[in-house]
């Protein structure tokens, strides 16, 4: 029989907005969009679609993603002072942190999640059936 996953009593999160998470930790990886996001980022910005890619969008294995500029060494391009400028608009990349697949093991949860994200311990209890279903809706 299965053990259950560590979080099958749920885990405890709430966002602080520290920006932590849109920082670069010594491994680099993209941000990528669905069509939904680039959608609500151009609402957001209130630009055209075609703009929104042209302007803030790179592609990488037919995978649209959000450049990374060269002097925001890793760190997200929308992040100032340790804040998100566009949290209203941001991707579900962004909205499913920390529940994303390479995170949800107790070792990397531990070391790395708890350890650095304020809001893992803090707010409403996110279930292990909510967990699960944006586990799934990330495959």
């Amino acid at each position: 029989m299965a053990r259950p996953p560590f979080y099958a009593e749920g885990i405890k999160f709430e966002c602080q907005g520290s920006g932590k998470c849109c920082t670069s930790r010594g491994s680099y990886g993209f941000v990528y969009l669905t069509l939904a996001d680039q959608k609500r980022f151009a609402k957001f910005f209130k630009i055209t679609r075609a703009e929104f890619l042209k302007q803030y969008c790179g592609k990488k294995n037919g995978h649209v993603h959000l450049l990374d500029p060269p002097e925001k060494k890793g760190d997200c391009m929308f992040l100032e002072d340790k804040k998100c400028t566009v949290y209203e608009g941001r991707p579900e990349h962004c909205r499913t942190w920390p529940f994303w697949p390479e995170n949800m093991n107790p070792r990397t949860w531990t070391k790395e999640i708890a350890s650095f994200c304020p809001g893992v311990g803090k707010g409403k209890v996110h279930t292990m059936d909510e967990i699960k279903k944006i586990l799934k809706d990330q495959e």
